[in-house]
């Protein structure tokens, strides 16, 4: 445990510990990576028309859904520690981030099809 920028002690990571207090703070790259990684997750367990419907409903309250999840991050950091839980939860907050995921679902959706028949034929 390590003590934190305002005095408390700390166990898993706050956005003071990692330098994330919004999106702009993630990087480009590192952004595309963390969403390439949540679609892929999605389509391999097949879940892309449930996560789309979940996405397309809750874009309008994604400030809202970030905000849950950061009343969440005591409970998961004491599971997880994750500097990556932070990440998600700061580009959640943007409406532009969870339209690209659902983008990034559709176009991994799309690839594996493609793949699967391609394998057929």
């Amino acid at each position: 445990m390590r003590q934190g920028q305002h005095g408390n002690w700390i166990q898993g990571g706050d956005p003071y510990t990692y330098g994330i207090h919004s999106a702009e703070d993630i990087p480009e790259g590192r952004r595309q990576e963390i969403i390439g990684k949540i679609a892929q997750e999605i389509v391999d367990r097949g879940m892309v028309a449930p996560a789309i419907f979940f996405l397309e409903l809750a874009k309008p309250l994604s400030f809202i859904g970030s905000q849950l999840m950061v009343m969440a991050n005591p409970m998961v950091q004491l599971i997880f520690g994750s500097k990556a839980y932070w990440e998600i939860t700061v580009l959640m907050e943007k409406r532009e981030n969870v339209e690209l995921l659902i983008q990034e679902i559709e176009r991994r959706n799309d690839e594996k099809r493609r793949n699967k028949k391609d394998t057929r034929n």
